[in-house]
C-alpha cells in the first residue's frame, strides 16, 4: 500500500473528535479473552480475501495462458535470488498479520501460531499450486522452501524468545534497468518495486535490546543486514536474446546498517501500535556500508 495512503489515514484519524478516537482505540485493543464474534470476522474475512485474491489472479493473470499438467521448474538460479527473499519477506509478514488479528479477538497463542502465523505459507502456496497448472510457468520448490522459511522464522522466534527479535524488512529505489526493460521490470513507480529487483532491498533487523536486555541502548534500536542484487534485466544471464545491446554484469551487494524497531516504541495508543506495525516491515532510511561480490565497498550516507 501507498505511502501516502497511511499518511491520509494517520491524519484523519488524529482529526477525529475525541469521542471518535476513543470508539477507534476500543475496537483495536486486543481481547483480554475469547470474542466469538470477532474470531468468525477474521477466518470468514481472510477466507474470503484468500479465495478472492486466488479466483482474481486466475482471471486476470492465469487465464489467457495455456493450462498444462501440475509441473515443477527450477528457478533457484534466477535473479540472484531476490525472488526467494521476497517469498521469504511476504510469508513471514503475512503470517504475522495472521496472528495479530487473532491476537485481537482473543484466541490462544497456540491457535495464533497454528492458524496465524501459517497464513502466509498457505496463501503463497496455494499461488505455487496456480503457477504449478500454468504450461507457461510451473510450481518453484525453491520458491516453497522460501514460504516455509519465512514462516519458521517467525514460529521458532515465539517459541524460542517469545518476541519476534529479528524482522524481515524491505527497502526500494529506483533505477535505470527498468527503463531498459519495462515489461518485465516495471513500467510505474508501482509496478518498479514490485518487479525490479535491481532497487530491492530484503533486510534481516535485530532488535539490539532484546539481546543485551541490561544494557542503556534504546529499546527502539536496530542493527540491519541487508542483501541486493543489481545489474539484471533477466532471470537467467544466460538469455541473450532479452537486449542484445545490453551487457549483464550482475552482482550480489550485502549491506551493514543501523534501523528502528517501531514496535518497541513506548505508547498506549493502540492506533498507534497498529499504525508502527504496518511500517514496521519496511527498514528506514540510515546511513549504511556496502560490501559487493565484486570486492568494491560503498560507505552511503542515507541508504534506502
Amino acid at each position: 500500500m501507498k505511502l501516502y495512503y497511511y499518511i491520509y489515514l494517520s491524519l484523519f484519524f488524529f482529526s477525529f473528535p475525541v469521542f471518535a478516537q476513543n470508539k477507534i482505540e476500543v475496537f483495536l485493543k486486543p481481547a483480554d479473552s475469547l470474542l466469538t464474534q470477532r474470531r468468525n470476522t477474521v477466518v470468514i474475512t481472510e477466507a474470503l480475501a484468500i479465495s478472492g485474491a486466488l479466483v482474481g489472479l486466475n482471471e486476470l493473470w492465469y487465464k489467457d495462458y495455456p493450462k498444462s499438467k501440475f509441473h515443477f521448474i527450477n528457478d533457484n538460479k534466477e535473479w540472484l535470488q531476490m525472488d526467494k527473499l521476497g517469498h521469504l519477506y511476504s510469508a513471514y509478514h503475512i503470517g504475522d498479520a495472521g496472528v495479530n488479528l487473532l491476537q485481537w479477538s482473543g484466541a490462544t497463542k497456540k491457535q495464533q501460531l497454528i492458524y496465524g502465523s501459517t497464513l502466509g505459507f498457505v496463501f503463497l502456496t496455494a499461488v505455487e499450486a496456480l503457477d504449478g497448472y500454468s504450461e507457461k510457468w510451473g510450481a518453484s520448490s525453491g520458491d516453497i522452501i522460501a514460504n516455509a522459511t519465512g514462516t519458521t522464522l517467525y514460529i521458532s522466534q515465539e517459541l524460542l524468545w517469545k518476541e519476534q527479535r529479528i524482522v524481515p524488512k524491505f527497502s526500494f529505489h529506483n533505477t535505470s534497468y527498468a527503463s531498459i526493460r519495462p515489461d518485465a521490470l516495471g513500467k510505474s513507480l508501482n509496478e518498479q518495486i514490485l518487479k525490479d529487483y535491481n532497487g530491492q532491498t530484503y533486510w534481516l533487523s535485530a532488535n539490539v535490546h532484546s539481546f543485551f536486555p541490561r544494557s542503556k541502548i534504546p529499546k527502539w534500536v536496530n542493527v540491519a543486514v541487508g542483501y541486493g542484487g543489481e545489474g539484471m534485466i533477466s532471470g537467467n544471464k544466460d538469455i541473450s536474446d532479452v537486449n542484445s545491446s545490453f551487457e549483464d554484469k550482475r552482482y550480489r551487494q550485502f549491506y551493514l546498517s543501523l534501523d528502528v524497531d517501531l514496535t518497541k516504541i513506548n505508547t498506549k495508543s493502540h492506533f498507534l501500535k497498529t499504525f508502527f506495525s504496518i511500517f514496521n516491515t519496511i527498514k528506514i532510511p540510515a546511513p549504511s556500508v556496502e560490501l559487493t561480490s565484486n570486492g568494491v565497498v560503498n560507505f552511503h550516507c542515507l541508504y534506502f
